[in-house]
């Protein structure tokens, strides 16, 4: 806060995914997932409203899936934590203009990205083979970059987004249109 002057915008990007149905999910990692993927959204969209309204407004990114959108059939817990920050991010968005902050609060929704959380597959397929099989569900016919998603993020976090909140940012290759 000393160091920038206060804090203007707050990107929530912490996510797992955990395979499993809603009969083959157990307890505990149905909560584990929840406790980052939803979980950490709120404590983060919690502690930095004050934060963010003290130095006189900015931006809440939260990421959350196509799966948020888009149901699995083998992915329950991750599906239903994406989905709930979803609509946090609404009630978020809605609470601080009723309040009158100048905080605006959207959601960014990817499909496929080569990151860390595809590792599974791909200590499982193969890099090859894992971005191929992801490729063959997406329109566009490949999955997305890290800078795919970042460069939506950029855009929600500066000023030429100061009249969207509540939104849905959908970053998946066309996927969410099929």
């Amino acid at each position: 806060m000393a160091a920038f002057g206060g804090l203007h915008v707050l990107v929530n990007n912490a996510g797992i995914a955990e395979g499993g149905s809603v009969e083959d999910t157990d307890l505990a990692t149905w909560r584990r997932v929840h406790a980052v993927d939803l979980d950490g959204v709120f404590l983060g969209c919690k502690y930095a409203i004050a934060h963010i309204h003290t130095a006189g407004g900015g931006s809440i990114i939260n990421i959350s899936s196509i799966a948020g959108i888009i149901a699995g059939h083998n992915m329950a817990a991750y599906n239903s934590a994406k989905a709930a920050v979803r609509h946090l991010t609404k009630s978020v968005a809605l609470h601080c203009a009723k309040q009158g902050y100048d905080i605006r609060c959207n959601s960014v929704h990817p499909s496929f990205v080569r990151t860390a959380i595809l590792d599974p597959l791909v200590e499982r397929l193969g890099a090859e083979k894992a971005y191929a099989k992801l490729a063959r569900q997406i329109p566009m016919g490949r999955i997305g970059e890290p800078d795919d998603v970042a460069y939506g993020v950029l855009y929600l976090a500066s000023d030429e987004s100061s009249f969207m909140t509540g939104a849905e940012l959908v970053i998946d290759g066309g996927i969410s249109a099929m």
